[in-house]
C-alpha cells in the first residue's frame, strides 16, 4: 500500500478524518490527502486528539480558505507544538510552504510518520510501495483547484470550547413522563422553559455567590425574567408569554457585551492560574464547594453563552405545538425577538474572532501606521504580481484585501513590509480578458482603474481559477463600500460602526456585530443592513405610506412559497384560465392548491400552472415506459391518461405518492416490491452522484439578507433555501439557492416551519 494511504488510515484511526472520506476511495490520488491538510486545521486537530490540549481551538482559525497568511499560521501553530510539546526534532518537520505551496508533500507524511513513532502509534503497519514521481505535480494541481471547503470533515474541530454539554448537564430537570396527548407536548414545553429558567438563574447565582465571579447585572436580569415566566404559566396560562420575551429583549442585549470579553477573561484567568499557584488552589476549592468539582470556573464562564442561544429553541418548539391562530402568531413575535437576539450574539462572537485575525494580521505587518480594523473586514490575502499602469513592471508582492483597502506588502521571511495602502474607495475593478488567452501562469489579470483617471494598477494571478475568486472578493468588497442602493432617494448610506447598539430604521431588526455593523446616511442619520437600503423614501423623511402598501401587498396567503423545477410556457394549457410563462428557478406564490386538481393556481398576472416534479403532463402508458426505461430503481411518474380520463375516480395523486414514498407498491402489485424514491424529472444522477451533498432540510427566507463576502450567500424574501448542515460556526447553515452553495445564512433569516430533517 502506498504510504500516503497509510497516512490517511492513520489519520482516520486517530479521528481526525471520517471512514468514509475521499481518500479511501479507490480513485484518490495523493493530491486529496494534501488537499485536505493544506489549511492546518486538522493537523492541529490531530495533536489535540493525541494528546488533549496540545493546542488551544481559540488560537487556530477554523476557516482560513482565502487567507494564505492563516493557513500558514495554523501550519506553524502544529509545527510549534510538535517541537515544544512532542519533542520532535527539527529535522523531523516539514516546512510550512512545503504543505501550503506542497512543495515538499513526502516530507509532510514523513513528519506524521515520526509523530506517531514519538507517541508509540507507529505507522505504516506494513511495507510501503511508493513512488516519488507521485508528488512531482502536486503543486501545479493545488494551484488550479485551490483549498477545499468540506464543511462536515471540520466538524469535529469544534470541540466543547462553547460550553454545550456543561450547560446540558447544569440544566438537567427531573424526569418527567412522555406525554400522551398534544396539549400535554405544549405544557411540556411551557415546563420546560420554566424549569430551565429556575436552573439557570440559580446557577448564576451559585457562581457568583461561591466562585466570586461578577455575574451581578446577568443575575439581576434572570431574576426580574424567572418571575415573569413564573407568573406567566402558573397564573396566566402562558397567555402573554409572548409580551415578556419581546420585552426583556432588549435588557438580555447585555449578552453582547459578555460575548465581546469572555475570551479575554478566560485568557487571563488561564495565564494567573499559571503564574499563581495560590490562586489555582483557591479556585479548585471553590470549585469543589460549589459543584464538588466537576467543572471549573473556566467551564462555567461560557455556560451564559448557551443560555441565550437556547432561547430561540425552546421557543420554536412551543410554537410548532401551540395551535389556537392568534397564540401561534404572538408566539412568533417572541420567536422573532429571540432569533434576533440569537443572531447579534453570535455575530458578536464571530467578529470578535475577526478582530483576533486583524490583530494577527497588524503584528505581522511592518511599517503600518494605520489600524487595520479601520478597513473594515478582511477578504482574504495572499501572492500576487502587481503592476502599475505606469511602469509595467510586475513585482511580487502580498496583499491583504479588506472592504475599503488593499494593503500591498513586500514578504520578508514570516513577516511583511508594507509598500502601499490602496484606498477602494478611489477604484473600480475592470476585468482584462485578454489576459486569460495567453494560459500561462501569472498571466490571468484584471486592473483597478483609478475613478479619477489617476494610475491604476493592475494585479496578476497564478491561474485563472485564482483570479476569479480574486475578481469575486474585490468585487464583494467594493460592493460593501459603494452598496448598489446607497444612494437612492437622495441618501448617501455609508458602511459605519456603531457605537451603541442599534437597529435598522427599516426592519427595526438589530444591526449585526461590533463593527461596520450596517449603514448610516451621512445627511438623515438614518441606520440600516445593506439589504433594506433600497427600501427608504426620500432622505430627512421615510415614506411611511410606500412601506404600509409594500406591507399590505406581502401579506401571507397562508401557502408556501414554490421554487420553480422546469420551464412551461404554455403547452399543456390549463383547464380553465389563462397559462403562466414560467422558468427553471422562479418563485412563484401558491394561491389555491386543489389536490383533486392537475392545476394550481399562483400569485402572477396569468394565474395558473402546474407545480408537481413528477407530473409528466398528458401521456400513454407505452409513453410513460419508455421514459422509465432506463431509469434507476424507484423512479416514478404521474402522467393524464388523456383517452380515458373521465372514466375513474382517482385518490390525490400526492397522498398515495406520500403513502408508497413509505410503503412498498407491492400493497397493490404482488411483484413490485419497492418503494417511489425519485421524481422523474429529477436528474438521474442527482440523487446517486457521490459529490452531491445531502440535503437534510428545506426553508423559506423570511427576510433579504446581502452577504457581506463571498462566503456567504444574498437571499430574498421567499427564496428556496436547501440546507446541507446547521452545524456551522456561529449559527450559520451551510446551504443551496439557486444552484450557488456557502454559508446560506443564520438560521434567523429563514423559516424553520418550513424544514424537514
Amino acid at each position: 500500500m502506498e504510504y500516503w494511504r497509510q497516512c490517511a488510515l492513520w489519520l482516520i484511526n486517530c479521528k481526525v478524518l471520517p471512514a468514509n472520506h475521499r481518500v479511501t476511495w479507490e480513485s484518490a490520488q495523493v493530491f486529496d490527502l494534501a488537499q485536505t491538510l493544506r489549511d492546518g486545521v486538522l493537523l492541529c486537530q490531530l495533536l489535540n486528539n493525541l494528546r488533549p490540549q496540545s493546542i488551544n481551538l481559540k488560537e487556530i482559525n477554523l476557516r482560513p480558505q482565502m487567507s494564505q497568511f492563516l493557513c500558514l499560521k495554523n501550519i506553524r501553530t502544529f509545527l510549534a507544538a510538535c517541537s515544544e510539546i512532542f519533542g520532535m526534532k527539527k529535522s523531523e518537520l516539514f516546512e510550512a510552504f512545503d504543505l501550503f505551496d506542497v512543495r515538499d508533500f513526502g516530507k509532510v507524511s514523513l513528519t506524521e510518520n515520526a509523530l506517531c513513532i514519538c507517541l508509540q502509534r507507529p505507522f505504516p503497519t506494513e511495507e510501503s510501495v511508493e513512488d516519488e514521481d507521485i508528488y512531482n505535480h502536486l503543486e501545479d494541481l493545488i494551484d488550479e483547484n485551490g483549498v477545499e471547503d468540506e464543511e462536515d470533515l471540520y466538524d469535529c474541530v469544534y470541540d466543547d470550547e462553547d460550553g454545550g454539554e456543561i450547560y446540558e448537564d447544569l440544566m438537567k430537570t427531573e424526569a418527567v413522563p412522555p406525554p400522551k396527548a398534544e396539549t400535554d407536548i405544549r405544557s411540556c414545553c411551557l415546563t420546560e422553559i420554566k424549569q430551565t429558567e429556575e436552573k439557570y438563574t440559580e446557577t448564576l447565582e451559585s457562581i457568583e455567590k461561591c466562585l466570586c465571579v461578577a455575574f451581578q447585572d446577568l443575575v439581576k436580569v434572570h431574576k426580574g425574567l424567572l418571575l415573569e415566566i413564573q407568573d406567566s404559566v402558573q397564573h396566566k396560562s402562558a397567555q402573554n408569554l409572548y409580551q415578556i420575551f419581546i420585552t426583556f429583549k432588549e435588557r438580555l442585549l447585555i449578552y453582547g457585551k459578555y460575548c465581546s470579553h469572555v475570551e479575554s477573561a478566560i485568557a487571563a484567568l488561564d495565564n494567573i492560574c499559571k503564574e499563581r499557584e495560590d490562586v489555582r488552589m483557591k479556585l479548585e476549592e471553590c470549585s469543589k464547594r460549589a459543584n464538588y468539582g466537576k467543572f471549573t470556573l473556566r467551564d462555567l464562564l461560557v455556560v451564559p453563552m448557551q443560555r441565550v442561544l437556547k432561547y430561540p429553541l425552546l421557543l420554536q418548539e412551543l410554537v410548532k405545538h401551540t395551535h389556537d391562530a392568534t397564540d401561534k402568531s404572538n408566539l412568533r413575535m417572541a420567536l422573532d425577538a429571540m432569533k434576533d437576539l440569537a443572531q447579534y450574539v453570535n455575530e458578536v462572537k464571530r467578529d470578535n474572532e475577526t478582530l483576533r485575525d486583524i490583530d494577527q494580521y497588524q503584528k505581522s505587518i511592518e511599517n503600518l501606521n494605520q489600524p487595520l480594523s479601520n478597513y473594515g473586514r478582511p477578504k482574504g490575502d495572499g501572492e500576487v504580481r502587481v503592476a502599475s499602469v505606469d511602469k509595467r513592471a510586475k513585482q511580487d508582492r502580498h496583499i491583504f484585501l479588506f472592504d475599503a483597502a488593499v494593503i500591498v506588502c513586500k514578504r520578508r521571511g514570516d513577516n511583511y513590509e508594507m509598500k502601499e495602502v490602496i484606498d477602494l474607495h478611489l477604484f473600480k475593478i475592470t476585468n482584462n480578458p485578454s489576459s486569460d488567452k495567453e494560459n500561462r501562469k501569472w498571466s490571468y489579470g484584471f486592473y483597478l482603474t483609478h475613478n479619477q483617471g489617476q494610475n491604476g494598477f493592475e494585479f496578476f494571478f497564478k491561474t485563472k481559477e485564482l483570479k476569479k475568486k480574486w475578481l469575486e472578493q474585490f468585487s464583494m468588497a467594493i460592493s460593501n463600500i459603494r452598496p448598489e442602493n446607497g444612494t437612492n432617494n437622495f441618501h448617501e448610506f455609508r458602511m459605519h460602526t456603531f457605537d451603541r447598539i442599534t437597529s435598522c430604521n427599516f426592519c427595526h431588526l438589530l444591526l449585526r456585530g461590533i463593527f461596520n455593523q450596517g449603514y448610516l446616511c451621512s445627511k438623515c442619520g438614518l441606520g440600516a443592513h445593506k439589504e433594506c437600503l433600497g427600501r427608504f423614501g426620500c432622505c430627512g423623511k421615510t415614506d411611511l405610506k410606500k412601506k404600509k402598501k409594500k406591507k399590505k401587498k406581502k401579506k401571507k396567503t397562508g401557502l408556501p412559497k414554490m421554487l420553480v423545477i422546469r420551464n412551461y410556457f404554455g403547452v399543456p394549457s390549463p383547464a380553465s384560465g389563462p397559462a403562466l410563462t414560467i422558468q427553471t428557478g422562479d418563485i412563484i406564490e401558491l394561491i389555491c392548491a386543489d389536490l383533486h386538481s392537475p392545476w394550481w393556481q399562483v400569485r402572477g398576472n396569468n394565474p395558473s400552472v402546474f407545480l408537481w416534479s413528477e407530473f409528466a403532463g398528458p401521456m400513454e402508458r407505452l409513453q410513460a415506459e419508455a421514459e422509465l426505461i432506463n431509469r434507476v430503481n424507484s423512479t416514478y411518474l404521474v402522467r393524464h391518461r388523456s383517452r380515458e380520463y373521465t372514466e375513474y375516480a382517482i385518490i390525490p395523486p400526492t397522498e398515495l405518492i406520500e403513502y408508497y414514498k413509505h410503503h412498498s407498491l407491492r400493497e397493490g402489485f404482488r411483484s413490485l416490491d419497492t418503494t417511489l424514491q425519485f421524481p422523474y424529472r429529477e436528474p438521474e444522477n442527482a440523487a446517486v452522484h457521490l459529490f452531491t451533498p445531502k440535503v437534510i432540510g428545506v426553508a423559506i427566507a423570511r427576510y433579504d439578507f446581502s452577504s457581506r463576502d463571498t462566503r456567504e450567500l444574498s437571499l430574498q424574501e421567499g427564496d428556496v433555501v436547501k440546507i446541507y448542515t446547521k452545524s456551522g460556526a456561529n449559527g450559520w447553515w451551510r446551504g443551496e439557492v439557486n444552484g450557488r452553495v456557502s454559508d446560506a445564512a443564520l438560521a434567523h433569516y429563514v423559516y424553520q416551519g418550513f424544514c424537514g430533517s
